[in-house]
């Protein structure tokens, strides 16, 4: 079974609220669909459009971060959608935390994301990358590697790589799966030292990762975002060979 094409759970249909920037649709989270989606500017139905899932970092829930991101990262290039994290009531908002009950719900939410996306707009479903801030970013580099069949690419902004319940288990099928990593120079959340301790593991794993450093702290700069629509059509027009390895 196609996890692109298939949810984990029952699909209810809902319809959101919706909103307009210039023409490109952004429609509200539920409380039971869980999920935020925006439709490029011109939307064309006939186009199979590349996928970005979005988790949105801490304390905030995915929807506001989504409105906020896809205006810098592109208007035309993609569809996206945004589950909403798992609920902090110490951080009165919603984060994705690496225990094992959490990450299979975090697995659970973007899967029901990509089949909600599929059914709602035309998606290529080769084309799936999942990205994320902070510990977002975390999470997506945790289930795309355990998944690495399922996404185009993994994109982390400011979050570390998981450690601990083995985030590296699918390590041969994980050499296909092209990978982007950013952090803010002034972070210190997620810094210059850290970001270069998990591109030496990626590379020792045989990973393809792009590692880039911006002159700010713990945010999402305009460049950074920029940079992640040029990566994403960098990989739809020349994919990785995967690294082979004894």
């Amino acid at each position: 079974m196609n996890p692109i094409h298939s949810s984990t759970r029952s699909k209810k249909k809902t319809t959101a609220p919706a909103f307009e920037i210039e023409s490109a649709l952004f429609s509200h989270s539920l409380e039971d669909s869980l999920h935020a989606f925006f439709a490029p500017l011109h939307y064309e139905p006939n186009y199979a459009y590349p996928l970005l899932v979005w988790l949105h970092g801490p304390g905030r829930d995915g929807e506001r971060q989504l409105v906020r991101i896809m205006p810098m990262i592109s208007m035309r290039n993609y569809v996206a959608g945004a589950p909403r994290g798992i609920r902090n009531r110490s951080l009165e908002g919603f984060s994705w935390p690496q225990d094992p009950q959490s990450i299979e719900s975090a697995d659970h939410r973007v899967f029901d994301c990509i089949a909600a996306a599929c059914e709602r707009f035309s998606v290529a479903p080769q084309r799936v990358f999942l990205g994320g801030f902070d510990g977002g970013g975390t999470m997506a580099f945790r289930i795309a590697l355990s998944r690495p069949e399922c996404f185009a690419g993994v994109l982390s902004l400011g979050g570390a790589l998981p450690r601990g319940h083995q985030p590296f288990g699918r390590l041969v099928a994980a050499r296909r799966l092209p990978a982007f990593l950013a952090m803010g120079r002034d972070s210190e959340n997620y810094g210059p030292a850290q970001a270069c301790d998990d591109l030496r593991l990626l590379h020792t794993a045989g990973v393809s990762v792009t590692l880039r450093q911006y002159p700010c702290g713990h945010e999402l700069s305009e460049q950074m975002l920029r940079d992640v629509d040029r990566w994403i059509m960098e990989q739809i027009t020349n994919p990785v060979v995967p690294i082979e390895l004894a």
